[in-house]
């Protein structure tokens, strides 16, 4: 059965396993999925990303990252823009400090990056899921 939207895929995965307390959790692998992964690492969300070879596409293996008293790190995560709709931020639309919590991260044509680098940047794209 063929998936219509891998990126949803990717960020239920990590809600439900952070909502179950799940530490570890494997999925397929995919260039935007590292990319997402990495960007996740790298902002303090997850503890860490290994890449495992396989036949087919390979796999990518996250550590979730829980406090001391072991709630998550991951508050939420919320899908902004679908395969039916999608959903455009210029470059004039990023707002440095905005209300919402968390982060958004964009489809830039500069790759895969976070509002706060789009806003860097000068660059605006498709706005991907916000996580808090």
């Amino acid at each position: 059965m063929t998936m219509t939207d891998p990126i949803a895929d990717m960020l239920t995965r990590i809600r439900n396993a952070s909502r179950a307390s799940i530490r570890r959790l494997d999925m397929p692998a995919s260039n935007a999925r590292k990319k997402i992964a990495a960007i996740l690492l790298e902002n303090n969300f997850i503890r860490s990303v290994d890449y495992i070879e396989d036949e087919i596409q390979g796999i990518l293996r996250l550590r979730l990252k829980y406090t001391p008293e072991g709630k998550s790190v991951i508050k939420g995560i919320k899908r902004i823009s679908t395969p039916g709709l999608r959903v455009y931020r210029g470059k004039k639309d990023l707002v440095k400090g905005s209300r919402k919590p968390g982060m958004v991260i964009l489809s830039t044509s500069a790759g895969l990056m976070t509002e706060r680098d789009a806003i860097t940047e000068g660059v605006g794209g498709e706005a991907m899921f916000r996580i808090w």
